[in-house]
């Protein structure tokens, strides 16, 4: 059913595109510096087993998150008509931790890991859980352009993430107690942050007569009405997630988790682009969503080329800074255990390939289009997963990295198929 648009936009007024998107980068440059440093913390205090167990456990618990949470932040965010309650996408939302909790439990009864490796996958599913619900708090924040409460969280999150995993790691040796130290700070910024900032915003918003509460609403009809609506772009960031997880687990199997405890440190350098990238697509999403909404189709396709550009700068500055100094990068960084100089370059080649396509990808959201997603990332996928399995084994990290290159040409091209036929219809 289809409230009326709120009318308390004029009452909680959102911060410019420029202002949230200097927010969004901020937070995002400082919580993703955070998850290097934790990187660093287990390379440093730990080894490459110890990377390869966590990043194994991600690669489990994540893609069954990413499905299960629909994308209902960007669903919400992009929701300029105001279709849905709050209520009702955080209603749906936990439901669907829920369920991601449970089939992440029947995953590791079913796969057969050693005790460490199944506790260090629940612990790690328990915590994107409770992610998952500080994220649909962030969603109506983002919804209403207040990205700068969305980036004190995330700040506050990352710095307590830092030093509860480095301080555990280092008096304990124990992954599992670094994931549990993880677990427990983010259901504190949860309690103690996202929800006293979200009831504040939706206070303000009742009071200018909107309809809106921090309660979940459970109306059967309304969620599964919602569910099917977002179940297209839950299916595509579940196959995103796992595209991401797919080499890692072929490494695991093939080449052991020392290697992909390698593969995984020399991975995360990517996240320098990928922050900006994310952080320009989140803010820049409720605007595109706008646009397209108005039929502002040239302001929609100049603003989406923009960020197109961007991500093109930053992959060719990627792969020039990977050609000059990528050795020493690794050595300085990681250690001389971790150096292989010519994964990194073509990494960060792929890498630039991939910003292009997740800029597409907010491009197809904001337009709405959420059921073409799914073949593209069925291809994308299935690309990925024969690629792995054809050079993994033969060519090791090497393979990994072609099948990462691969996968990112298939998603930019149909990304780019997409985007065109958007804007002409």
């Amino acid at each position: 059913m289809r409230s009326q648009r709120a009318p308390s936009d004029e009452l909680v007024r959102g911060l410019s595109l420029r202002a949230n998107v200097s927010w969004a980068f901020a937070s995002n440059v400082f919580y993703a510096a955070c998850q290097w440093g934790m990187l660093l913390a287990l390379a440093r205090l730990g080894n490459p087993e110890m990377i390869g167990q966590f990043t194994l456990a991600l690669a489990v618990a994540t893609p069954v998150v990413s499905l299960c949470n629909l994308q209902l932040r960007n669903v919400q965010a992009t929701d300029a008509r105001r279709d849905h309650r709050f209520s009702d996408y955080l209603g749906l939302r936990l439901v669907t931790v829920v369920v991601g909790l449970l089939v992440t439990v029947s995953i590791v009864v079913l796969s057969g890991y050693d005790h460490t490796l199944a506790a260090v996958v629940l612990v790690v599913g328990l915590s994107k859980g409770l992610e998952a619900v500080s994220d649909i708090i962030h969603g109506v924040l983002q919804q209403h352009e207040r990205m700068d409460q969305v980036a004190a969280s995330v700040l506050i999150k990352g710095f307590l993430s830092l030093v509860a995993l480095s301080v555990t790691v280092h008096l304990t040796g124990s992954i599992l107690s670094g994931v549990i130290s993880l677990a427990a700070v983010w259901a504190a910024v949860l309690l103690g942050y996202d929800l006293r900032v979200g009831r504040s915003l939706l206070n303000a918003l009742a009071l200018s007569g909107a309809d809106v509460s921090l309660r979940p609403r459970w109306d059967g009809r309304t969620l599964t009405g919602l569910a099917w609506r977002a179940l297209p772009l839950g299916l595509v960031s579940g196959l995103i997630s796992l595209n991401a997880s797919i080499p890692s687990y072929f490494i695991a199997h093939y080449l052991g988790r020392y290697e992909l405890g390698v593969f995984a440190a020399i991975a995360y350098l990517e996240r320098a682009e990928s922050i900006v990238v994310n952080a320009l697509g989140a803010s820049a999403s409720p605007r595109l969503s706008k646009l397209y909404a108005v039929r502002d189709i040239p302001a929609f396709r100049t603003l989406l080329l923009a960020m197109v550009g961007v991500g093109t700068l930053l992959g060719a500055g990627g792969v020039l800074l990977s050609l000059i100094a990528g050795q020493d990068i690794l050595v300085l960084l990681y250690g001389h255990e971790y150096l292989r100089y010519d994964i990194f370059v073509w990494f960060m080649v792929a890498v630039g390939l991939a910003n292009v396509g997740f800029f597409l990808g907010y491009g197809m959201t904001a337009a709405r289009y959420f059921r073409v997603q799914l073949p593209l990332f069925v291809l994308i996928t299935s690309v990925t997963a024969l690629a792995s399995a054809w050079l993994i084994p033969t060519a090791g990290l090497r393979g990994a990295v072609a099948a990462v290159l691969i996968a990112s040409a298939v998603q930019t091209l149909g990304g780019t198929a997409v985007i065109i036929y958007a804007c002409r219809r």
